[in-house]
């Protein structure tokens, strides 16, 4: 019997979900990443922190937030070589209450920027 699946725990849903080539309007070019390793490439590439944080800020091991960002990543580049749309949705993860400060790491992205549980 394999392990069950461990949520990752993320902010929050990115508020644009969809992004794609001006020029390609073909719906079946499309990459779908998850919403785990959007939030792994937030937290490494946009915030800056080291694999090591990133997994204790998604309550995961390293080598997990190493195999969805590289996995991010892999799906980043699909898109912009082949030209294909690049879709963020699902996966297995659970959203932060918004109290960082009980959570170790001091803050928390939707507060910053004004995206609050209630306008998600």
């Amino acid at each position: 019997m394999p392990r069950p699946i461990k949520r990752k725990l993320v902010c929050g849903p990115p508020v644009y979900n969809l992004y794609a080539p001006v020029t390609n309007t073909n719906s079946q070019d499309l990459v779908v990443m998850s919403i785990e390793e959007f939030e792994a490439i937030r937290l490494i590439d946009y915030e800056g922190l080291d694999q090591e944080h990133c997994a204790e800020r998604m309550e995961v091991a390293r080598s997990t937030v190493q195999r969805l960002y590289n996995e991010a990543r892999r799906k980043i580049a699909e898109s912009l070589v082949q030209g294909k749309a690049l879709k963020i949705e699902g996966g297995c993860y659970s959203v932060c209450s918004g109290d960082f400060e009980v959570k170790k790491c001091g803050h928390c992205w939707r507060h910053q920027h004004g995206r609050h549980r209630n306008n998600l």
